[in-house]
């Protein structure tokens, strides 16, 4: 069967429903513990219906509606009836601050905000006079009786209704803000033939089917969860639950049974560092079989990869998968099939242990610019370490140029293809340092391509820094790897212009505190932090996951614990939770410096 292939976004979700109208498609958790779904059907009516309402609120083909809601059926519903309208959607997080909000809803020029609740209605409404272009704020959550709600809007529509537009693929569906990590965040303007090549690319490759089902917690607003879960998902006519709160995501899976995860790599070490904790917490027996069933397993890879096999081994996993590997995936649903992975590079001994238990990773690689997916691992073409081979249409070029040949093959990641934006809003100048005159975008990441067209990410440009013997250091993948260990939540590793890199790590409280009853230490973490038996623990730690890992210039050779998380709220993390590296300098410049005296 040939794969259907879409012009634009209207296109896609058009097509989607006519053929998998009765489907389930996007479920809710009601207050009962079920979950119940709409159809595609039901969807595409709500569109049909909202895009009137934009319409008589006076929306025309290219002006901006702005959101700021967490993923709901609202959201996706608010999004295909602006594309329809011929209109451009911009996304917000509902946990950026205000200053955020109130910057991208002027800088993209939004004549309509959606907002997910009264609380940020009244939060935004000084926009309507700050904002010259802003018009109205509808609440997503309102009553029908209020013309300014969704099921206001929906009503209108109904009224009056407004057929749909047909755009040009070069024609403009949104704006993806970046996150902000190097100053105000930038509008990355992509059409609808950016995002559609992204999809039309992914239906020949990935055996995604109807009867496929996700729980979506990455958030929409995201260019990752947008076009991967969102879209993609949609054209393949596979449903979506939505979870309301992340930290609930365990408990959930049981109840969803989703055969598919797009995740980011911190999810990913969630479940291996639970997994690690539980089979250390239970029996000896217990830890014995685990550590069998695993050992065989990669033994069983590896003669799978040298072309043979063994009965033997065959019949031990088969064994010991029911009793072992089974009870992991059964507590992840039981239905997982595929997890796909993006964001940023998960580490490959996460990576490797998800796949040894049954559940296939694929990792791929893109950015905001790239509409995401620039590379990808799929079926047949699978290489764990990697983000995988270009996509059709796609080309990798590596400038190592950018490092002055002192990386060996590796270099600045350029790609070239149909999904690069078509710029950054308002900022023509920050348009032409990052693509260049064929085309080709500078991603500032470093990476290499091996012999069989594997792309490898080893971190970004900006981020690496030299030691004061001269030495190269990009310290996210060591901070990655770090992560590890359960007894660290958070890192961040420091080293420019020093002698030797430092840490400033957040522990894990859970499991420091547990550790510390067994030891008769004191239990409040205040006291905890300083203690010479911590220390101790944390010196192994780091031992631990250097080794194999770090070169020995890299390793960290002085640390200090602090309390306080990393979050949004403190303006250490951006709202898809990347490191602000350069305000957690900032904040603990005294401590950091205190390491090296």
């Amino acid at each position: 069967m040939t794969a259907p292939q879409f012009r634009n976004l209207p296109d896609l979700i058009q097509q989607s429903v006519a053929r998998f109208g009765g489907n389930p498609y996007m479920g809710t958790r009601r207050a009962d513990g079920s979950w119940e779904f709409i159809t595609y059907r039901e969807f595409g009516e709500l569109v049909d219906r909202f895009r009137g309402g934009l319409v008589s609120l006076g929306v025309a083909p290219g002006d901006r509606v702005a959101v700021i809601a967490d993923n709901c059926p609202e959201w996706a519903v608010g999004a295909h009836a602006t594309y329809s309208a011929g209109a451009c959607y911009v996304p917000m997080y509902q946990k950026q601050n205000y200053a955020d909000w109130a910057h991208i809803v002027k800088d993209s020029g939004a004549k309509v905000l959606l907002v997910a609740n009264a609380d940020i209605a009244a939060k935004t409404a000084p926009l309507l006079q700050e904002a010259e272009t802003l018009e109205q704020i509808v609440d997503l959550r309102g009553s029908v009786e209020d013309p300014l709600s969704f099921q206001g809007l929906v009503a209108a529509g109904a009224d009056s209704p407004s057929s749909a537009a047909d755009p040009d693929p070069e024609d403009l569906c949104g704006f993806i803000y970046t996150s902000g990590t190097t100053g105000k965040p930038k509008g990355v303007r992509l059409t609808h033939g950016n995002i559609t090549s992204n999809v039309n690319a992914v239906q020949t490759l990935f055996p995604m089917e109807e009867a496929d089902r996700s729980l979506s917690f990455l958030p929409w607003a995201h260019s990752f969860g947008q076009t991967v879960e969102l879209h993609c998902g949609t054209s393949f006519g596979a449903s979506m639950a939505i979870c309301d709160d992340v930290s609930r995501l365990i408990g959930y899976l049981p109840e969803v049974q989703p055969t598919l995860l797009f995740s980011v790599p911190r999810i990913f070490n969630r479940i291996y560092d639970g997994l690690n904790k539980r089979i250390e917490a239970g029996s000896p027996i217990s830890r014995v079989l685990f550590n069998a069933a695993l050992s065989n397993a990669r033994l069983r890879k590896e003669l799978a990869a040298a072309g043979r096999s063994s009965a033997w081994v065959d019949l031990k996993h088969k064994v010991l998968d029911s009793l072992v590997f089974a009870k992991v995936r059964a507590g992840l649903g039981g239905r997982l099939r595929y997890a796909f992975s993006g964001g940023a590079a998960i580490s490959r001994e996460v990576a490797e242990f998800i796949d040894t238990v049954g559940i296939t990773v694929y990792e791929g690689y893109g950015l905001s610019e790239t509409s995401p997916i620039a590379t990808a691992n799929y079926p047949g073409s699978q290489r764990i370490g990697s983000v995988g081979r270009a996509i059709p249409g796609v080309e990798i070029i590596i400038d190592t140029s950018a490092v002055d040949g002192q990386m060996g093959e590796e270099g600045e990641i350029l790609i070239r293809g149909p999904n690069i934006m078509q710029g950054y809003h308002n900022l023509a100048d920050e348009t032409a340092k990052v693509i260049r005159a064929d085309g080709a975008f500078h991603t500032g990441d470093l990476g290499r391509v091996d012999g069989d067209g594997f792309v490898y990410i080893t971190g970004r440009i900006k981020e690496q820094y030299k030691l004061e013997n001269g030495k190269y250091v990009v310290p996210a993948p060591l901070e990655e790897q770090l992560k590890l260990s359960g007894f660290i939540n958070q890192v961040m590793v420091f080293g420019a212009n020093k002698l030797f890199n430092v840490a400033i790590i957040v522990p894990d409280v859970a499991a420091l505190t547990d550790w510390a009853k067994q030891q008769g230490l004191p239990g409040e973490l205040g006291g905890l932090l300083g203690h010479d038996k911590v220390r101790e623990l944390y010196l192994a730690q780091l031992d631990r996951y250097h080794q194999d890992v770090f070169k020995g210039f890299e390793r960290v050779k002085e640390f200090a614990l602090i309390p306080d998380e990393f979050t949004t709220d403190n303006d250490m993390l951006t709202p898809t939770l990347k490191l602000k590296r350069r305000n957690v300098i900032k904040a603990y410049n005294d401590l950091i410096e205190s390491l090296y005296e």
